[in-house]
């Protein structure tokens, strides 16, 4: 009895010892890091993105976080979300975008705000526009005899629907909703770039610049590619000789399908609703 007393002592001061040596190791950084954040295709929700970033954030053993933007953008609160979060995180560490092939629009706006921003010269970036699309089958519902019955609250209160062609008066007011989000781009990228307002509006109607472009008109730092991106973020942080690259790698899972985020990633941005945007359209 007593033998057996002593064999569980012993199990519970390992058990001990193990969990404090876990303790330990998860809050006292082993090596030096770098995390890279892979930012792809269009942006139509930003909890996945701001949950990793704010992990890394919190990792004492990182020291500077790459942001790899492949985006043409989306739709405008996420971006605008990403883009406050890594303002935030600024305050702790250094950010680094490094551009791919595409980072234009939204996929901008979210890059703004890095302490340093890298892009390759054939980069497609710039498109400061916002943009809204409504259909309008008013045309093909009256030729297969289908009419639309409205009863509505407030006479603008359809104001996008797709059932009908908008009235002067309508499009004054989308138009205003336009341009004022348009300011918010402008202001935005004013603010994470250090650049004057007016230089930044002067830029910002919509056009495409590469990655050369983009640099002389002082919308990027420097030229290079993903490789360049992580030494400059190594650097930033005060880590000697080439980083650890730490990235989380993406599963899917059956209850991920089941749920429907797999589904809602690929096809929620098709429904047919009004959506403000900061995307570059083919």
């Amino acid at each position: 009895m007593k033998k057996l007393l002593i064999f569980f002592i012993i199990i519970i001061l390992i058990i001990g010892m193990l969990s404090l040596i876990i303790t330990v190791t998860h809050r006292v950084p082993l090596r030096e890091k770098v995390a890279l954040v892979r930012i792809e295709g269009v942006i139509i929700d930003s909890k996945d993105i701001i949950d990793e970033l704010r992990g890394y954030s919190e990792d004492a053993s990182i020291k500077a976080i790459i942001l790899r933007v492949e985006s043409p953008g989306g739709t405008v609160a996420p971006a605008q979300e990403i883009y406050e979060e890594i303002q935030k995180i600024k305050e702790k560490k250094k950010v680094v975008v490094s551009m791919g092939s595409v980072a234009a629009s939204g996929g901008y706006y979210i890059a703004s705000p890095a302490d340093r921003i890298v892009a390759n010269p054939g980069t497609l970036t710039g498109s400061i526009g916002v943009i809204m699309e409504i259909p309008n089958i008013k045309g093909l519902m009256e030729k297969i005899g289908v009419e639309a019955q409205v009863i509505k609250s407030g006479r603008h209160k359809d104001i996008a629907s797709v059932f009908k062609s908008l009235t002067e008066e309508e499009r004054r007011i989308l138009q205003e909703v336009i341009d004022d989000v348009h300011n918010q781009f402008i202001e935005a990228v004013a603010k994470g770039r250090g650049m004057d307002i007016d230089e930044v509006r002067r830029l910002a109607d919509g056009r495409i610049f590469t990655g050369r472009m983009a640099k002389e008109a002082g919308l990027v730092d420097e030229l290079g590619n993903l490789e360049d991106a992580i030494m400059l973020a190594g650097e930033l942080g005060g880590i000697e000789g080439r980083p650890h690259v730490v990235e989380k790698k993406e599963r899917f899972s059956l209850f991920d399908i089941l749920r429907g985020d797999v589904t809602e990633g690929l096809f929620g941005n098709t429904l047919p609703t009004i959506r403000l945007k900061y995307l570059l359209t083919p």
